[in-house]
């Protein structure tokens, strides 16, 4: 995939749909994506309302974008580093943790957002001309859409082949609770007032990992 072979047109449109992302998700460094307005968004990005609507359907739509991108980035990461099992989870752990430090707002608002809906939402397609812009170099790894429940079951699958997942927990059972450490595991750290995020989630993973 080259960006020389993307219409200018469609690289346009890439672009425009990322300035967005970008500008709504730098806000959220210091506050809930909820106190943040759409005509500020567009006003940093620099482009209208009704443009925006044009590639979002509502502004919640962001955090769902973010939360693709941040887990391909992740995943690209543990293909990278050839990480497996519990290397591979506290890679993706770790990460949420450092990134608690620098936007305070993002995982309360995402785990906002997400208590409002029935399931986990879905991860956007994105086009040639985005995969490109947002993971160059990665662009196969970033063209397909995450699933962290599929990224979870392989982590435990491969600590189980590994033992380092105690035993008499498959990793399909583990999963659940892990997608349960990793929003409540930050949750937990905002109750006691602790930044040290990790921390909690090192306490989650002693209960099954071997």
């Amino acid at each position: 995939m080259n960006i020389r072979d993307i219409p200018l047109r469609e690289l346009k449109k890439a672009k425009t749909k990322i300035a967005l992302y970008e500008a709504g998700i730098s806000f959220t460094h210091d506050r809930m994506f909820k106190d943040v307005l759409l005509d500020d968004i567009c006003r940093m990005a620099g482009i209208s309302r009704v443009t925006f609507f044009k590639f979002f359907g509502k502004k919640e739509d962001l955090l769902v974008y973010y939360m693709r991108v941040w887990l391909t980035y992740r995943i690209i990461e543990i293909e990278r580093q050839r990480l497996r099992g519990f290397e591979a989870l506290r890679s993706v752990l770790r990460s949420l943790a450092e990134n608690a430090r620098t936007n305070k707002g993002i995982m309360p608002s995402l785990i906002a957002f997400l208590s409002e809906m029935d399931m986990h939402c879905k991860m956007p397609e994105l086009s040639r001309a985005e995969v490109i812009l947002l993971f160059p170099g990665d662009e196969e790894a970033g063209s397909k859409c995450p699933n962290m429940f599929a990224l979870f079951k392989t982590c435990m699958e491969e600590a189980y082949e590994d033992g380092t997942l105690k035993p008499g927990i498959e990793p399909e059972d583990a999963v659940p609770f892990l997608i349960s450490t990793f929003y409540g595991g930050f949750l937990t750290s905002r109750l006691y007032g602790s930044k040290d995020v990790m921390s909690f989630y090192e306490n989650h993973l002693r209960l099954i990992e071997q």
